[in-house]
């Protein structure tokens, strides 16, 4: 007896949310713990390089080029090549700290993407009925590459800069305290001027990467049903449509664009004046000989170099904002838990004992709250036995398999195979036990063999040969120059529907499983492709429990039984001859097809 609390659909509870988008990037870059360190060594022992070029010209000029004229040229020579060294060696650790910090970088991105990937596979079919593809194709991509671009980039510069910033206002101090507080007097200004700009920019670049979304999302849409918008002529319709998605990401960029420039140049102009304030007061000591000209020199080259690191932090405040964006958003995809999970305490099954018994015990469903799509079905099929399942569009056949499947839940009752509820099997187990055959079969790019196999090489290559024998692919293939190695384009394109198809019941061989499923896979086929189909048919569903849904009641006439689907509940079953001898629902769908079929002929 089941648990009367498995009628009620289970929810997994959510993921615990994260404080900071990027804490919750600590897992990945934890592995590259030693190499952060490494860089960070680097980084220092750059800006010591280059910071201390600066003063030693001062030393030059205070220390050894006198007055009376008289220079001690050879430790100016001695501290040129050293100059000359600090150099190299600012450069080799510039280089050196660029390449491991890449290294880490494409490392944790590549795993967070795989791991995306992954868990977007995992999740279940309703959640791809709500978002579309076009939106996961950004977060997959563009969102990770952006995260890429924030390792490389942000990242380095907030730890090269941040430090050269620090250590600049160190040696301010140690040249002269006064002209170094003169200086400091600029942070609040900086402090302001960030704090203004942050929430706006933020807000800029939300919008710039939500339109960019749209956009994708609507090419892909569009791509996937190029066919249908050239057959009702609907290509200026969709252009314009583009247009308007296109002019309101142009628009974005424009925004986020002036308001990038108008906070850089702010620090431009802010950083000309400093330089100017710098040289009146330090040139006024100067002459009042109350520090040396070295002193000024060295404080004016540190001043620069101030403002070179605040140039370039803000410049990247973009793509921080960015990151920020897109760490929060892949973050809301790992977040998300599959509504359909295996049960803490699976069941472990043995494929080759499994007989293909299946019961729909009572089941209810239902997509949306309140709107039941399946009612109180109670279905029994046996080992073996081939069942027709027909109905007009919107009468449940396709969600019947969908909750076999289990890319749904029932809401009440259960489904069994072997007496085994779907709930209770593993996934994957279920997966194996179950071959789905679609209208429109999805072949990958990749070999005739690879798209029979889908690309598991512990199936060998003779079995695939012998399957798509058994099925009357090796026409097909005979035909081709290549053979079986001949490669396919995504989505089997210049295949015609009929040997897409055969391709998809080669796989059904070569897999075994024991339960087998055909969702309307005649429903696009000419009279000739249907008859190939019915013989590959009687081959693949030999010794399997078969589900037909059909349209066409030719492909289900010769079933053990047929099932009449009509809001959810099955009306009517029985054997061809007996439907037909009751004169109901049946009787009209067949009357109804053989009315389009001698119209056809005619």
């Amino acid at each position: 007896m089941r648990n009367a609390s498995r009628d009620v659909q289970e929810k997994p509870k959510p993921k615990p949310k994260y404080n900071s988008a990027f804490r919750s990037l600590y897992a990945y870059t934890k592995p590259h713990q030693r190499t952060f360190n490494f860089v960070f060594i680097l980084i220092v022992l750059g800006i010591a390089a280059d910071l201390s070029q600066p003063y030693l010209v001062k030393i030059v000029i205070d220390d050894l080029i006198k007055a009376d004229g008289q220079t001690e040229f050879r430790t100016v020579i001695l501290i040129s090549l050293l100059y000359l060294s600090l150099s190299v060696l600012g450069l080799l650790f510039g280089y050196m700290q660029n390449n491991r910090l890449q290294f880490a970088a494409q490392s944790i991105v590549a795993r967070i993407r795989k791991d995306l990937f992954g868990h977007i596979s995992k999740l279940s079919m309703s959640y791809f009925d709500r978002v579309p593809s076009g939106s996961l194709i950004t977060h997959v991509s563009s969102d990770t590459e952006t995260l890429n671009q924030f390792f490389n980039q942000v990242l380095l510069s907030m730890l090269r800069d941040g430090l050269t910033l620090i250590f600049i206002i160190v040696l301010m101090f140690r040249l002269d305290q006064g002209l170094a507080l003169y200086c400091l007097l600029l942070l609040p200004i900086i402090a302001i001027i960030a704090v203004g700009f942050r929430s706006y920019m933020r807000k800029t670049y939300q919008i710039a990467r939500t339109q960019l979304s749209r956009l994708v999302a609507f090419v892909a849409e569009n791509l996937s049903g190029m066919n249908l918008i050239q057959v009702f002529h609907q290509e200026k319709e969709q252009q314009n449509q583009f247009s308007d998605r296109n002019q309101s990401y142009f628009r974005a960029n424009l925004r986020e664009i002036r308001t990038n420039v108008l906070f850089n140049r702010s620090f431009d102009i802010l950083g000309n004046l400093s330089i100017a304030f710098v040289t009146w007061v330090g040139g006024t000591a100067v002459l009042n000989k109350n520090i040396e000209f070295g002193v000024l020199y060295a404080f004016i080259t540190y001043i620069r170099m101030f403002f070179q690191p605040i140039n370039t932090i803000t410049q990247q405040w973009n793509t921080l904002q960015s990151a920020t964006v897109s760490v929060n958003r892949i973050w809301g995809i790992f977040s998300i838990q599959p509504e359909v999970t295996d049960a803490e305490a699976a069941k472990t099954i043995n494929l080759t004992k499994v007989q293909g018994r299946i019961d729909f015990n009572r089941i209810q469903f239902s997509y949306q709250e309140g709107i039941p799509v399946i009612r109180d079905l109670d279905l029994h099929i046996k080992p073996g036995e081939m069942i027709g399942v027909v109905g007009t569009t919107g009468a449940g056949k396709s969600s019947l398999i969908s909750l076999l499947c289990r890319f749904y839940d029932v809401s009440k009752g259960s489904i069994e195979i072997d007496g085994t509820d779907v709930r209770d099997i593993p996934q994957e187990t279920l997966n194996r036990l179950i071959g789905l055959v679609q209208q429109e079969p999805y072949l990958y790019s990749g070999s005739i063999i690879d798209n029979v196999r889908l690309f598991d090489e512990t199936i060998s290559r003779e079995a695939v040969i012998q399957a798509c024998m058994l099925v009357g692919v090796n026409e097909l293939v005979e035909r081709m120059k290549d053979g079986y190695d001949t490669k396919l384009s995504e989505r089997g394109s210049g295949l015609s529907a009929g040997e897409r198809q055969l391709i998809s019941f080669a796989r059904i061989i070569v897999f075994g499983p024991k339960v087998l499923i055909l969702d309307e896979a005649t429903a696009n086929l000419d009279s000739q492709s249907e008859q190939m189909i019915q013989h590959a048919l009687n081959i693949v569903s030999e010794g399997r429990t078969t589900i037909v849904i059909a349209h066409r009641l030719s492909t289900i006439m010769q079933a053990d039984r047929i099932l009449v689907m009509k809001q959810g509940q099955i009306v009517e079953e029985g054997t061809h001859p007996q439907l037909l001898e009751l004169h109901g629902y049946y009787e009209q769908l067949y009357l109804h097809s053989q009315g389009k079929a001698m119209i056809e002929a005619g």
